[in-house]
């Protein structure tokens, strides 16, 4: 029995689409004609810690209690193994596995973590099968890598369960767990998530779009400024979410390792909240544009700026007006609470893990 232990939203969503292909899978690279059952079990295991050998404890007592005979745990969050980027640990004495999502980058990661944990499976399954003698076998480190993020074996201290680590670091691993976790916090669902700020700057773009004072400053801007005004709202929308609904994140402990948590913890919520942001100012440019064709009368127009209504006036005009509607935005989700914010800014997971970090600063 082979149990894939996932953390809620995710990575629970990526175990159940991986379970229905894996059995086959795994029975084909076996070549010995071994069959294999796989079990998804939901729930949140990293509750309370980010430590890799308390979490390899936890999986390995939960794997003796149900009687499993192999687990890959997966999650969402990234882990740490002394200052380098936890990929997988794995235990070929007692069949464990736990694989951090995040280091798999944020492309095709449902491909990418099929592939990790059929890799792990058959180098669990492989030791198991030829008895405890000889050296464990590392899982090949192909389904792990890219071009953009070397993978290579970590250290292991000698009382941690994990008999192999595989870790990233530098840059360009730096970089790729950032792009994993931003998938995993899905940006695109912030945009719906922000009702009341939506309908701020929506009313803030219909009531700008037929204000003639807003005509003559879009027909008196240059591109350069238009462009500094989109940045301006956008920066100020961004800023706005972060600070009112407290999503930066500040560490009490000192260490290096601690620090470095934080500033990925930090880049992660930028690049989130930025996201989503621009998909917001993208739709506000559309629904500005398709207003303005339907409300505005030519006559009128260039009566007013001295220009006539064509296509680049329509253009400049809904440009401006979202970085107009942006600002009545970031004022407008002042109005939203800070538990819809984070709802729609991170996962289930992260949620969870800055809940308790509040709760571990209050005490």
């Amino acid at each position: 029995m082979v149990a894939l232990l996932a953390d809620p939203d995710a990575p629970t969503e990526i175990a159940q689409r991986m379970a229905r292909l894996l059995p086959a899978r795994l029975a084909d690279r076996s070549g010995q004609g071994r069959r294999f059952e796989v079990e998804v079990v939901s729930e949140p295991f990293t509750a309370g810690t980010e430590d890799p050998p308390t979490l390899m404890r936890r999986i390995m007592d939960r794997g003796r209690a149900e009687g499993w005979d192999i687990v890959v745990a997966l999650t969402d969050l990234p882990l740490h193994s002394q200052g380098l980027k936890l990929v997988v640990d794995l235990s070929h004495e007692h069949g464990l596995a736990l694989l951090s999502l995040p280091t798999l980058g944020g492309l095709r990661l449902q491909t990418r973590a099929r592939r990790a944990v059929e890799e792990t499976v058959l180098s669990l399954a492989g030791r198991r099968a030829a008895g405890a003698e000889g050296p464990p076998r590392r899982p090949s480190r192909a389904p792990f890598v890219s071009r953009l993020a070397p993978v290579h074996p970590g250290r292991i201290g000698e009382e941690e369960t994990a008999d192999v680590r595989y870790v990233v670091s530098g840059p360009r691993g730096y970089l790729r767990v950032l792009v994993g976790m931003v998938r995993a916090n899905r940006p695109w669902r912030l945009v719906p998530g922000l009702s009341k700020a939506l309908a701020a700057a929506l009313a803030t773009g219909a009531v700008a779009t037929v204000n003639s004072t807003i005509w003559n400053l879009a027909e008196s801007l240059s591109v350069p400024r238009l462009v500094i005004a989109t940045v301006g709202s956008v920066v100020l929308m961004i800023g706005w979410l972060i600070v009112d609904a407290q999503l930066w994140h500040r560490t009490a402990e000192r260490s290096p390792e601690a620090r470095q948590r934080a500033r990925l913890y930090n880049a992660s919520t930028i690049v989130t909240v930025g996201i989503g942001v621009l998909v917001c100012y993208a739709g506000l440019i559309v629904i500005n544009l398709a207003w303005a064709l339907f409300i505005l009368n030519g006559q009128v127009f260039a009566s007013t700026t001295g220009t006539p209504l064509r296509a680049a006036e329509y253009w400049t005009l809904s440009w401006f007006v979202a970085s107009v509607a942006t600002v009545g935005g970031a004022l407008g989700s002042g109005l939203e609470s800070d538990e819809a914010i984070r709802a729609a800014a991170y996962s289930k997971r992260e949620q969870e893990r800055r809940r308790m970090l509040q709760v571990d600063d209050g005490d």
